[in-house]
Formats: C-alpha cells, sequence, structure tokens
C-alpha cells in the first residue's frame, strides 16, 4: 500500500500533463477546422459574401455564450472603446441616431470641432466628402467622418428652418469628454460633485472638486458624490476615487481569476484630500463596474452613506488583447471584490441584463461596523429610493424622437435662452398642439398583451372579440388623458433637453439639480447628523 501511494503524485502529474496536451490539442484542431470552414464558405457559398461582416458574426456568436461583458472590438468600433478607456479621442465630437433616411446629430460635446465648426443637435447628414449618406447607418456616418487630427471633411447637412442644405467644413481633432461635469453647492454647505465615467484622472478631478468645494466654503459640512448613470471605466480609478475619502494604504478590492498569478489586491496610496467629511453616494440600476467598486468600498469601510438604486450587478474584471489589423477582444479574465469579501457580479443574465436575485439566496458579509451587505446582484444602497424612470407616453415621446424634433423647432426660434437656473420651460399648451400636429400615437403594454389575446383567441376559436373590443376602447378613452397626467414630467424632459442644447452637458447636469427629489433625500440625510451616524453603525 505505501509503494502505491510513492507513485499517486507522478500519477496525478502526468495526468495533468495529459489532459493540458488533450486540452490544446482540441484547441489546435478546432482553429483549423474553423479556418477551413471559413474559407470553403467565402469561396463557395452560393451568393457573394463580405468576409468582414462574416467573420464577425461568427466572432460574435462566439463569445454569446459568454458573458455580456465579453466583446470583439474591431477597428471600426475603436473609438468608442477609446472614449469609455481615457475620455479622449480623434473624430468629431458628437453622436448621432438614424432618424427617416438620415443620422441625425443628438449630441454635441462642447467645445469639440463639431461645436467649433457650427453642426447643431438635429443637423442631418445628407453628404460626406462627396458621399450621399442617405440611408447610412450611425456606424457607416461614423467611418465617414473618422480621420486623423489637422484632417477635413466637408459636410452638407440639413438644418431645421433653413431653406437649403449647409455646406459646413469640418476639421478632426481631439475630443476631450469631462468626466467631471459639474460640481458646486446644492444647499447650504451641502456640496455636489458629478462623475460620469471612471476615464483617466478621474480619482484626481473628484479630489480636485472637493478641494475646490472646501477652499470656497470653509462650513463645508457634507459632499454628495453622483455616480447614477455611471457605468465604470478604469478599476484604479476607482481605487483613486475611493482614496480621496480614506486613508493611506486601505484595502479597497481585489481580483481572483483563473491565472493565479494575475490575482491582485488594491490598496490606496496616497493620503486622502477628507477622511471625514460625511459623505452621500447616489447611484442607480445603471450604476455598474467602477462605480460599484467605489461605492461597496465606501460601504464596506461605513465611509459614507449609499442612497438611490441597487447598482447593475457587474463584479467582472475585462482587460483587452490585440488580435492585430487594429482590432481587440476585451474579455473577462477575473472578478473583483470589495473589502468585506463579496463579489457583487450577477450571475444570472437574461437578454444581455441582469437578473434580479432574491435577497434570500445572496449571501450575507459584514462591513467594518459589523452592518450586514450581501454579495451578488449589485450594491444594495443603506437608503433605497423610489426609481423615477421615464414610461407609458412619456417613454413614447421619447422614443419617437417627439420632444426631441420639438426642441429642435424651439432652438430655430430662439437664439439663447436665460442662465441655466432661472430657464424653465412652461409652454405645455403649445407641446400639446404640436403633438396633435403630428399624429402621434403610442401602444401601451396593456394594448399588447390584449393584441395577443386577440390572436390567440382567434386561433383557439373563442368568441371574446366583444370583450376585447371594449377593454381597447377603455384604454384608447384612458390614453386621451394621459398628456395632461404626465404634464410635469414632459415639462422636465423638454426643459432638460432644450438646456442641453445650449449648455451642453454640463447645462443638462446643472438644471436636473433644481428639482431632482435625491438630491433633496442626500441634502436632508446630511442636515442630520446624527440619523447620518446611526445608518453607518447600522441602528
Amino acid at each position: 500500500m505505501i509503494r502505491k501511494l510513492k507513485f499517486l503524485p507522478v500519477f496525478f502529474l502526468l495526468a495533468g500533463v495529459v489532459s493540458a496536451q488533450g486540452k490544446y490539442f482540441d484547441i489546435a484542431k478546432n482553429m483549423e477546422i474553423f479556418a477551413n470552414a471559413y474559407r470553403e464558405v467565402n469561396h463557395s457559398y452560393v451568393d457573394e459574401l463580405d468576409p468582414n461582416k462574416l467573420m464577425r458574426q461568427g466572432l460574435d456568436a462566439m463569445l454569446e455564450g459568454l458573458d455580456p461583458f465579453t466583446n470583439y472590438i474591431s477597428e471600426t468600433d475603436i473609438e468608442g472603446y477609446r472614449i469609455q478607456v481615457d475620455g479622449t479621442y480623434n473624430g468629431v465630437g458628437a453622436q448621432g441616431k438614424r432618424i427617416g433616411d438620415y443620422v441625425v446629430i443628438t449630441e454635441i460635446y462642447e467645445n469639440s470641432p463639431a461645436h467649433k465648426a457650427g453642426l447643431k443637435v438635429g443637423d442631418s447628414f445628407i453628404a460626406i466628402d462627396g458621399q450621399n449618406a442617405k440611408g447610412k447607418t450611425e456606424n457607416q456616418v461614423l467611418d465617414f467622418l473618422r480621420g486623423f487630427p489637422g484632417t477635413k471633411s466637408q459636410l452638407v447637412v440639413r438644418r431645421a428652418g433653413e431653406k437649403k442644405d449647409l455646406n459646413i467644413t469640418l476639421e478632426r481633432g481631439e475630443v476631450i469628454i469631462p468626466n467631471v461635469p459639474h460640481s458646486g453647492l446644492v444647499a447650504d454647505g451641502v456640496g455636489y460633485i458629478n462623475l460620469t465615467t471612471f476615464s483617466q484622472d478621474a480619482g484626481e478631478n473628484v479630489g480636485n472638486a472637493l478641494r475646490t468645494l472646501k477652499e470656497k466654503n470653509p462650513n463645508l459640512k457634507g459632499v454628495i458624490l453622483d455616480l447614477r448613470g455611471n457605468g465604470g471605466g478604469l478599476l484604479n480609478e476607482a481605487i483613486n476615487l475611493v482614496n480621496v475619502f480614506v486613508p493611506k494604504g486601505e484595502f479597497v478590492a481585489s481580483t481572483k481569476g483563473k491565472v493565479p498569478e494575475w490575482d491582485i489586491s488594491l490598496k490606496t496610496q496616497h493620503a486622502p484630500v477628507d477622511k471625514d467629511i460625511p459623505l452621500v453616494v447616489l447611484m442607480d440600476s445603471h450604476s455598474a463596474s467602477a462605480s460599484e467598486v467605489t461605492s461597496g468600498a465606501l460601504q464596506d469601510l461605513d465611509r459614507g452613506i449609499i442612497m438611490g438604486q441597487r447598482s447593475y450587478g457587474k463584479g467582472l474584471v475585462q482587460n483587452t488583447k490585440e488580435l492585430g489589423y487594429n482590432a481587440r477582444i476585451k474579455l473577462t479574465t477575473a472578478k473583483y471584490y470589495v473589502p468585506s469579501g463579496r463579489c457583487i457580479q450577477s450571475v444570472r443574465y437574461k437578454n444581455g441584463a441582469p437578473v434580479d436575485i432574491p435577497e434570500s439566496e445572496r449571501a450575507q458579509f459584514k462591513t467594518r461596523n459589523g452592518r450586514i451587505v450581501l454579495d451578488g446582484g449589485g450594491i444594495k444602497p443603506d437608503v433605497v429610493l423610489p426609481h423615477d424612470t421615464a414610461a407609458g407616453i412619456v417613454k413614447a415621446l421619447l422614443e419617437q424622437n417627439v420632444i426631441f424634433d420639438y426642441v429642435t423647432d424651439f432652438t430655430q426660434k430662439h437664439a439663447n435662452i436665460d442662465s441655466i437656473e432661472v430657464f424653465e420651460f412652461t409652454d405645455f399648451d403649445g407641446f400639446a398642439q404640436y403633438v396633435q400636429g403630428k399624429n402621434f400615437d403610442y401602444q401601451t403594454a396593456t394594448e399588447k398583451k390584449l393584441k395577443e389575446l386577440r390572436d390567440i383567441s382567434l386561433n383557439e376559436n373563442l368568441a371574446l372579440g366583444t370583450e376585447i373590443t371594449q377593454l381597447e376602447s377603455k384604454i384608447k378613452a384612458e390614453k386621451k388623458g394621459e398628456l395632461v397626467k404626465n404634464r410635469d414630467r414632459i415639462l422636465h424632459e423638454i426643459e432638460q433637453d432644450i438646456v442641453g442644447r445650449y449648455y451642453f452637458q454640463r447645462g443638462r447636469v446643472r438644471k436636473n439639480l433644481v428639482n431632482d427629489p435625491e438630491i433633496k433625500d442626500a441634502v436632508k440625510l446630511l442636515n442630520e447628523p446624527d440619523k447620518y451616524r446611526a445608518l453607518l453603525a447600522g441602528k
């Protein structure tokens, strides 16, 4: 028996070698099969194929079975990737979407080449460097506009209110998108810092914003860090951001993956800007990745109160690998863990979106003060607030570009507006008349279900037609009053869009603060220090 045991380690070592060799053989074999299949399909398929499109479909299909964050980044996608990583890119500084036959500009970044050339939100690209842009997709138009800084493009754009199309010369350049578009006071003694993405220098920019707030307001009694809608970015910037509020040497996060040598433990490296000032972090269901590292670490260290809605639940680390020809693959290589030891990664997805995991199925961990926190499914705020989102008729007005088109007409009639804080949009009746002239209609979720029920009942020969028709008539009658019922929300959406046209991203952020209920809740908490301390103590 003893002799047999002596041979066991050797046996398992040999088994491991054989297993590894078998895996590498399978990889080589399947790569050869794939290459042969790709070559034969391109050569022999009955119709003409685009080899780039065919390969893209194959790569996307291969990665689809993994998590939603492992993606192929082609050469045409590279500019969008650069925006996410470092907040800069070479191009024109505008976003657009296909509306009708043409791609229409939906956002322009301040001081970008598009801004300097005189382009406006609402402009349609008719032609680019002599090429007709009719019927082109957003990506195709982006391809036309891409080029080196200093090079120029000749654009033909169609602008509402203009009788003739405009000829515009656009010079490409580097576009810098600020990750802290606004900071300032939102109430007496309460500061506010908005961070939109964790691109380069995010932590430093937040730290500088806090320093400025403290210098200008010596009696600053609290600060609100707004991470709502922040989809993340660079992990090291999340560490730097936490470092703004916690001392040097604090453990913030670790990553663990298949390759142990790649596992890392991340600690703060610098002296904090302020380790004591009361802090409220706002987040929502779109706060993800680095936003969750930040909020999770601050929660685990009992450094601040998290307020809002449960975050997205992305606890995965991605790295990019060069594939040649300026293409890359962004793949998940590890999971990250915050100070309590929990991983907040959602483990269930449906159509690429995380599925809510019941709290009873989430493991419990403890913060430094002993408060119970949960793993999986994102960060649950210490103070949960109701989620305000556009729905029903408001959502339809946005998706069908009715509000967008109305604001485009508004900007043609008004060369400027009042300052951000003073401006108010109140002409609801004028907008209602505009909607009537557009023959606007939308289908409610109930109407869609009734249509399904009608189709099913006909297939099953059930006599439900009269009852379904009565319900449809009742819904139509209810819908007539939906515009007025949602008056305040519609006015808010129009007001935000108008301010954005004149004052860009920083304007939208500042204007939204005026009537933001979540900001008011955060201010109220910071004005109640006893309640703030009790929450951190788990009482």
